[in-house]
């Protein structure tokens, strides 16, 4: 890294739907081809871009979905090819869209939870999950109770 060269800059989100078997909720899951991994919808400021914009457009065009952002969830920051990267993300209620596989995300899955925790691949975005399910037991509005933990 050179001198002046700061963070590599992101945004995403946790996004959630009512579980459509009406027993808590499920947060989206992407497969990522190129690092084989699982994670949450997340990508790259553009120039100029604010990062609740960049996490809207991120979550359309990984996911083919639109959202509500909700509250913010804790920043992540860790290392790629030795540049500092930092990702803020949101709660994002699912309002609706269609997912079409694309060259960045080859899969999208809904998951309880419990198993989205098992299924991603780092343990920064397992950390997610659980900011994400402390926003929902903490918002005022009624929303449903999130699946129980298996």
């Amino acid at each position: 890294m050179t001198p002046g060269d700061g963070p590599v800059l992101a945004a995403g989100c946790v996004l959630w739907r009512v579980s459509p078997c009406g027993d808590g909720v499920e947060i989206c899951l992407v497969h990522r081809p190129k690092y084989d991994d699982w994670s949450h919808p997340k990508g790259k400021l553009k120039r100029g871009e604010e990062f609740r914009a960049a996490a809207l457009r991120e979550v359309l065009e990984e996911t083919g979905r639109d959202c509500a952002l909700g509250p913010a969830l804790p920043t992540v920051r860790y290392e790629v090819d030795g540049r500092p990267k930092e990702v803020r993300y949101w709660a994002a209620r699912d309002t609706g869209g269609s997912f079409a596989p694309n060259s960045e995300v080859d899969r999208l899955v809904w998951l309880s939870p419990a198993a989205a925790r098992g299924r991603l691949t780092q343990i920064r975005d397992r950390e997610l999950v659980t900011a994400f399910l402390d926003t929902l037991n903490r918002t005022p509005e009624r929303t449903p109770d999130p699946a129980p933990e298996r």
